[in-house]
């Protein structure tokens, strides 16, 4: 992860990822370090398939837990209940219209953590630009925001969760 500002996650998510690197700690480790010795055992190292894919499976899983370790160590657990004022807020999934496009041609967002994802959708962090623009507002507001092709309006046509 090459952001270095903290990520926002709802409390549910931070226990999830939580537990998922315990996981990763502890048993995950002692299995690839099993598969590893187990390919061992079959002989010459440069022509052994099983070794090299149960190294290559512990360097994802090496680099996963560097990433949750860097992630969770600097997260703030943010509330993540929709707002009751039907307003933006982390959690919030919004459909946007963008300034001259079609009635129907929207798209749907989601504003959280991309851990948080929901579906297919398109994770919009709240620290970005766009996720910027969106926090507080409400249907039928118009936000403007800075894209790297320049600056971009959208009308909110829904909030929902």
């Amino acid at each position: 992860m090459s952001d270095t500002s903290d990520t926002q996650l709802t409390r549910d998510t931070y226990d999830r990822l939580q537990a998922e690197l315990e996981d990763l700690t502890t048993r995950g480790r002692v299995e690839i370090a099993a598969a590893i010795e187990t390919a061992r055992a079959l002989g010459d190292l440069k022509e052994n398939g099983d070794y090299h894919a149960a190294k290559d499976a512990q360097g994802k899983m090496e680099s996963r837990i560097r990433m949750l370790q860097r992630m969770l160590k600097t997260a703030i657990v943010v509330d993540g209940d929709p707002t009751s004022d039907g307003t933006v807020a982390h959690g919030s999934v919004v459909t946007l219209r963008y300034e001259g496009d079609d009635e129907d041609d929207t798209t749907d967002f989601f504003v959280g953590s991309i851990e948080e994802r929901q579906g297919d959708l398109t994770v919009v962090s709240p620290g970005s630009p766009l996720g910027q623009a969106l926090l507080g507002h409400k249907a039928t507001d118009t936000v403007e925001y800075a894209a790297p092709g320049g600056t971009l309006k959208a009308i909110i046509v829904n909030v929902g969760t």
